[in-house]
């Protein structure tokens, strides 16, 4: 362990965030201050966020000045604050403490005896959320910290809780999760993604594998059966295995009598060699979510939870946010918001769209890094079968600089060979002006991508 667990030791010590409105670095700063530390933060735009964390008493500066780090011990920074940005260079000048936010996290996971990390390829957030209704449920009292704001949570992505458990979402960008420090590891799946921090599928699956090793022999590690890459690294680790499937009915936990319900969930009983827990109804919409509601059932029975504090912690968490959310309508058209930014999430976004009775499936995509698009451009060209129009609208660049190796226009041509129902629009301004004047009752309209395609739907309403 590095010294990061001594800075945590020292409740004087004043510190200061940078990109505090972001999802993970609000609820980090939230704990720091029930933890009794002196909290400071900047934010390039102002937002409900950094309204809400100045109520608590948390001094925020709009824009990124040198002089917001004066008095601070600590400066804790996102990856994607790049080196030149004024308050690190000054931090630097003075000597100060900096700390990335994933290497701040991992400090606060070894803080707590039972850290719950989840990982994967897919699914982390909604997973993690599944997974903290049901120890909320059981009256586990955990601290929790997850990608998006859940209802459950009274509309935040953390939980403050007194006992040893900490839940946490664990991303493998940048190999953050690296950084953390859990006794129950999980991993959901593993799928080619992040090809701007890693060579290929092989250096992915290697940094899964460091992260099972990183639970002792008293530890737990909990896997996709039914995936391949996951079985790969599945040996060789201290930490006691699990397994969750499908398909693979050697697999701990697997699914059997799966069936749909009326409002297009799925239900099915879960089934283990000395026990079925049956009639497990799932909250939210998603063949997918068979599998996160299977791995968390798998944690929870190791965590010796009841099988019905088990069912209802499940049915009842009906989504994060970004997660298939319905929006509202237009035009008597209900509008889902989804987080989807890679083809095989777009194609369970669609697939679950198609459960749900609809005239007409209109799929509005803002592709999310010009890298994930170059670099799985075959993939997403044949992602939206199912949906009956697709609107395509420019990339959104994130921590990216446009070279020109890719376009939106260039992914929207190349549907439009294969499907012909695909319309390119540049801005989303006009994207929305044209659902206006187009969708009609009882269609359906996703907003789907990891950037700000989500606005549309807040425009059209």
């Amino acid at each position: 362990m590095n010294n990061f667990e001594n800075i945590l030791s020292d409740i004087n010590k004043k510190i200061h965030m940078i990109g505090i409105g972001g999802v993970s670095m609000s609820g980090i700063a939230d704990i720091l201050l029930n933890m009794g530390f002196s909290v400071s933060g900047s934010d390039m735009v102002r937002s409900a966020v950094t309204d809400r964390l100045e109520k608590q008493g948390i001094n925020i500066t709009i824009g990124h000045f040198a002089e917001n780090v004066h008095g601070s011990d600590i400066v804790v920074y996102t990856a994607a604050v790049k080196s030149d940005n004024p308050e690190i260079v000054e931090a630097k000048n003075l000597n100060l403490t900096l700390v990335e936010r994933s290497d701040f996290l991992g400090a606060i996971t070894h803080l707590y005896s039972e850290t719950i990390a989840i990982s994967g390829t897919h699914g982390k957030t909604t997973t993690t959320s599944m997974l903290s209704s049901v120890f909320i449920e059981a009256q586990k009292d955990p601290s929790i910290q997850v990608g998006a704001d859940l209802r459950i949570l009274n509309d935040l992505n953390y939980r403050i809780g007194k006992s040893d458990i900490f839940i946490v979402e664990a991303c493998e960008y940048v190999r953050s999760f690296l950084k953390f420090f859990p006794k129950t590891a999980i991993v959901l799946n593993i799928e080619e993604d992040h090809l701007d921090c890693y060579k290929d599928l092989n250096d992915i699956k290697n940094a899964f594998n460091q992260f099972l090793n990183i639970p002792n022999d008293d530890g737990l590690l909990i896997l996709n059966a039914d995936d391949s890459d996951c079985m790969d690294i599945a040996d060789n680790h201290k930490a006691k295995l699990v397994t969750f499937g499908i398909d693979n009915k050697n697999a701990t936990w697997h699914a059997e009598n799966i069936g749909i319900c009326e409002d297009g969930t799925y239900k099915f009983d879960a089934v283990s060699e000395t026990e079925t827990i049956e009639n497990v109804k799932l909250g939210v919409i998603g063949y997918h979510n068979i599998y996160n509601a299977l791995s968390v059932i798998a944690c929870s029975k190791e965590y010796a939870i009841n099988n019905e504090d088990i069912k209802n912690g499940i049915v009842n968490f009906k989504g994060a946010s970004r997660r298939f959310e319905l929006v509202g309508q237009v035009n008597g058209a209900n509008i889902y918001d989804d987080y989807a930014h890679h083809p095989t999430e777009i194609k369970a976004t669609i697939k679950s769209a198609k459960n749900i009775k609809a005239k007409k499936i209109w799929a509005i995509f803002q592709p999310h890094t010009y890298t994930r698009t170059y670099t799985l451009f075959d993939e997403f060209v044949t992602a939206f079968e199912g949906a009956d129009t697709i609107i395509i609208t420019d990339i959104y660049a994130a921590r990216e600089i446009d070279t020109g190796i890719v376009s939106a226009k260039q992914l929207a041509d190349k549907i439009n060979e294969i499907s012909g129902n695909c319309i390119y629009i540049s801005k989303l301004e006009d994207v929305a002006s044209y659902l206006k004047e187009n969708v009609s009752e009882g269609e359906i309209v996703l907003t789907i991508g990891a950037g700000t395609v989500t606005k549309i739907g807040r425009e059209l309403l």
